[in-house]
């Protein structure tokens, strides 16, 4: 019998309380600094408490979206309706009623939650999953790649076991790492902790523990702290993830070291065999784990947003700006007395500037192919609302000309350049290329390839199924203190606002190459919605054959 659970009604909510959301500020239809910070600090306020997805408040922010597409001219993108609807789960483990314990030879370890380990199970067929006596098997990266002739569980039966792994790709901290191996700087996909986790289960492991580090990771330990300390979300899928490892989990760097060590290892020296070939993995003797996660399941309803200008010749082709919504929410349960991650830049900023996109659109003349302005629900929670997209299009796939998503992007004052998540990828970067040339600027390769910013947000989602997508962002050449200054304010973002309830709206933002890069991203719009060209990945991106196969279906 499947567990019952809770489901989450915010309709009637969101009617009752619409004085208390903030109000729609007048705008222009130029593209302009005032009218992004303006929406900006709206959709930033406390009222929308983080703006959680399928939370009260979360959602009122997706209604003020759809309120303000309509208010700017814009039509509904779903038959009808702004909305989209998202089934999801959310999962928040109880961690007073868990626990994570491991058996060492040297007496049970157990990791404070939050502070040294975070865990969860992402199956929710159940509010009760455990595993009990799991043998620990240390797999290096825990990668299978045939075209690198690597596999980390080579001869190895994990099933019932517990895998522990390294983050990001073998060999990615080398001073001088080959370019043909694993993309050398570059992190592919295999170094995602997404990856880890599926081809664990793939494996039939029992639960894996991924290893934190600062700098394979591109973020510190209170990034994978914030994001996985409280509720989960997931996609509402017939099996209940039972597909899944039954427990996920991080641990710090130091707890990793101590568990290697009560098994009479080096971490550090296996680290090091671990990032060359012909590594075998390495049980951590006499080690196992033990997790009860006790959760609460419910199962809720979410939404993209999706507005449209329908093409004046070719209404069927769709050409998509794109933003997240949706951010971290309220958090009770952490430190200090701010509680809401409020997400002024990750991502109030990006949706501000895509419906400041969206305004100018609505007072142009009316494109050939039609125009989509879609905010995705759950992209903290793993790109959901626009893997849900990708999997439900509203419009067939091999009818979406392209995706420009914006992740953040401001506020930055004015650079030479523009940058975008995994430059080498799609024939989208051409026509960016020539509207950046009309501004005397030059697009330039992903600053921090290692960082896997290109599995980072929502148009890896969308690329996965071969869709052309591509998030660009302001270029680290600043007009003013040029690649020493882009480099110090990118720093000071990732450690002190990334994922952080620091992260506000702040009136004396300097947007000038936030409207600089708009007036960009504009031309390319305008290019591709008005011509009959059909972008596609090159030749040798892993995507080009998805394009490809739906393209011979027109």
């Amino acid at each position: 019998m499947k567990f019952p659970v809770l489901a989450l009604v915010f309709v009637l909510p969101l009617a009752a309380m619409a004085a208390a959301w903030p109000g729609h500020p007048q705008t222009s239809p130029e593209i302009s600094a005032a009218d992004i910070s303006a929406r900006d600090k709206a959709l930033a306020d406390d009222a929308f408490e983080g703006r959680g997805p399928g939370t009260v408040p979360g959602e009122a922010s997706a209604q003020w979206i759809a309120d303000e597409l309509k208010r700017i001219g814009i039509a509904p993108g779903n038959h009808g309706s702004y909305f989209q609807t998202v089934p999801a789960v959310t999962i928040a483990l109880d961690s007073a009623a868990s626990r994570f314990s491991i058996a060492t030879p040297k007496g049970e370890l157990t990791p404070k939650f939050a502070d040294d380990v975070v865990y969860w199970s992402p199956r929710f067929a159940s509010p009760d999953v455990s595993v009990k006596d799991s043998p620990i098997v240390f797999v290096g990266y825990g990668v299978v790649a045939p075209e690198y002739h690597w596999n980390d569980y080579a001869g190895l039966d994990v099933k019932g076991k517990t895998v522990v792994v390294l983050i990001n790709d073998p060999g990615n901290e080398d001073a001088n790492p080959d370019p043909e191996f694993f993309k050398g700087k570059a992190m592919t996909y295999y170094g995602r902790w997404t990856y880890k986790y599926e081809e664990a289960a793939r494996h039939g492991a029992s639960a894996v523990i991924i290893v934190h580090e600062t700098k394979p990771a591109a973020y510190g330990w209170q990034v994978v702290r914030n994001s996985n300390g409280a509720a989960i979300m997931w996609l509402d899928k017939a099996d209940d993830n039972m597909s899944d490892v039954p427990i996920r989990s991080w641990v710090t760097l130091d707890t990793a070291k101590e568990m290697f060590a009560r098994a009479g290892l080096d971490y550090a020296a296996l680290k090091a065999a671990a990032d060359r070939p012909g590594f075998k993995a390495v049980p951590l003797a006499g080690e196992s784990l033990t997790v009860s996660a006790h959760s609460t399941v419910t199962h809720i309803r979410t939404r993209n947003v999706i507005g449209l200008i329908s093409g004046a010749r070719h209404p069927d082709d769709v050409f998509i700006y794109s933003a997240h919504w949706d951010h971290l929410g309220r958090k009770d349960n952490i430190a200090g007395p701010d509680k809401i991650y409020n997400g002024a830049e990750d991502n109030a900023m990006g949706v501000s500037l895509i419906l400041d996109l969206a305004e100018k659109w609505a007072h142009e003349k009316r494109p050939q192919r039609s125009i989509a302005f879609a905010f995705w629900t759950l992209e903290e929670q793993g790109l959901l609302g626009s893997e849900y997209f990708g999997e439900h299009p509203l419009w067939p796939r091999n009818h979406i000309v392209g995706v420009i998503n914006l992740d953040g992007g401001g506020p930055w004052p004015l650079a030479h350049d523009m940058s975008a998540s995994g430059t080498g990828q799609s024939e989208l970067e051409d026509t960016i290329k020539d509207a950046l040339a009309t501004q005397g600027r030059i697009l330039t390769a992903d600053p921090e390839p290692e960082r896997g910013t290109f599995f980072r947000s929502d148009h890896f989602s969308l690329a996965r199924v071969g869709i052309p997508a591509i998030s660009p962002t302001t270029g680290r050449d600043l007009v003013v203190g040029g690649m020493a200054e882009g480099k110090r304010l990118s720093d000071d973002y990732v450690e002190h606002r990334y994922h952080q309830p620091s992260d506000e709206w702040k009136p004396d933002w300097d947007l000038a190459g936030s409207v600089q890069n708009l007036r960009a991203l504009y031309i390319v719009g305008d290019t591709l919605a008005n011509s009959d060209a059909w972008p596609n990945y090159y030749k040798d991106s892993e995507f080009r054959a998805l394009r490809d196969k739906d393209m011979a279906k027109k």
